[in-house]
């Protein structure tokens, strides 16, 4: 059985929004020279249960209050952030499928998400009716307990 991570995803307001930053990032780093870059994360604490993450392992999103989307783990390896400090990446799919909205409160860093906690991904027609939904009111159902 798969382990995953969830994070808080800062600064974002919409799963659109995570895609569209992801798009840029990646557009940015391909015209920099990098032929095939990937996406990631940077992380100061690398996670201990490398191998639990990497057998079907994600890394669930939390945006505005509720987790709303996860990202399939590639790879987590060492890098370094701009200033030349070690960090952990968690190297990811580029790839976001949206889950059952949850809501869930804030919290430092990542968190172990064990599968049989984690949010079942929507069904296709569905993940775009409530992507189509405004955030607020997702987030408003989703407290509710009707999503």
């Amino acid at each position: 059985m798969a382990l995953h991570l969830i994070k808080l995803c800062v600064g974002v307001d919409s799963i659109e929004d995570l895609a569209s930053w992801q798009a840029e990032r990646l557009k940015r780093r391909r015209q920099a020279g990098e032929k095939r870059p990937n996406l990631f994360h940077r992380t100061f604490q690398s996670p201990k249960r490398r191998a639990e993450l990497l057998d079907g392992g994600s890394l669930y999103w939390v945006i505005k209050g509720i987790v709303q989307v996860r990202q399939p783990l590639l790879d987590i390896s060492e890098g370094h952030k701009e200033d030349g400090t070690p960090c952990c990446l968690l190297i990811l799919k580029n790839e976001l499928i949206a889950v059952r909205p949850v809501p869930r409160r804030a919290f430092q860093g990542w968190r172990y998400l064990s599968a049989s906690e984690a949010p079942q991904d929507l069904k296709r027609g569905a993940a775009g009716s409530l992507t189509a939904m405004p955030p607020k009111l997702r987030k408003e159902l989703a407290d509710l307990g009707l999503l």
